[in-house]
């Protein structure tokens, strides 16, 4: 009974950190589309989580993100990951202009350990959950400021001590943070699977007008 209650619980694992891996990747590319990062006709649309999501085409972002993704599910799958960023940034400049934030937690188990006969959360509530984050940051474009420069963006992964990071392609960075006084947040929605929760915000550059 002891290897088939483990052996369900790494299968679990495995699901949820596939969730979240996919979840980051639709949460990127409507971003930067969103944010006009890139032109929009580097997108093409998919149907993901029963809703169309845009996608890039361009060949080099997508292998720079699927290595980037690769990476980040071994992190979830070993519990070394808290926290993803994308920072928007001046091409320019390199001024920071806006901090997507992504907190990753991992779901306490109930006080009284495990309960075998917990229900698993359902797949299409987890989707549903999503659907509103993504929809969240199509509405975003409404009110956060007009970026009228070209940007580059960056990727963030906030790691435990522990955690076993590849030489050459990751480095210590530059938090890209934007400076207190001239920063508005808004907190977004958030998502849960049995395994993990996926809290949301957004930093943004609110510079008053002379």
């Amino acid at each position: 009974m002891a290897s088939k209650q483990a052996n369900r619980q790494a299968i679990t694992l495995k699901g949820s950190t596939a969730l979240v891996t996919d979840f980051f990747k639709y949460a990127v590319n409507t971003i930067l589309f969103q944010r006009e990062v890139y032109p929009s006709d580097d997108f093409h649309m998919v149907k993901k989580y029963g809703q169309t999501v845009l996608v890039t085409q361009d060949l080099a972002l997508e292998n720079y993100l699927d290595r980037i993704l690769k990476q980040v599910q071994k992190w979830l799958l070993t519990g070394s990951v808290t926290q993803l960023v994308l920072a928007i940034i001046s091409k320019d400049t390199r001024t920071p202009l806006e901090r997507w934030v992504f907190d990753i937690m991992l779901v306490e188990p109930p006080a009284d350990g495990p309960d075998q006969s917990r229900q698993a959360k359902p797949e299409s509530e987890i989707q549903s959950e999503i659907r509103a984050i993504l929809k969240q940051i199509i509405s975003m474009v409404t009110y956060l400021p007009v970026i009228h420069e070209p940007t580059v963006f960056n990727i963030l992964a906030y790691t435990s001590d522990s955690a076993d990071v590849p030489a050459g392609e990751w480095v210590d960075t530059d938090p890209l943070a934007i400076e207190a006084s001239k920063s508005q947040q808004v907190k977004m929605r958030s998502f849960s699977t049995d395994v993990h929760r996926i809290e949301a915000m957004v930093a943004y550059r609110y510079e008053e007008e002379e």
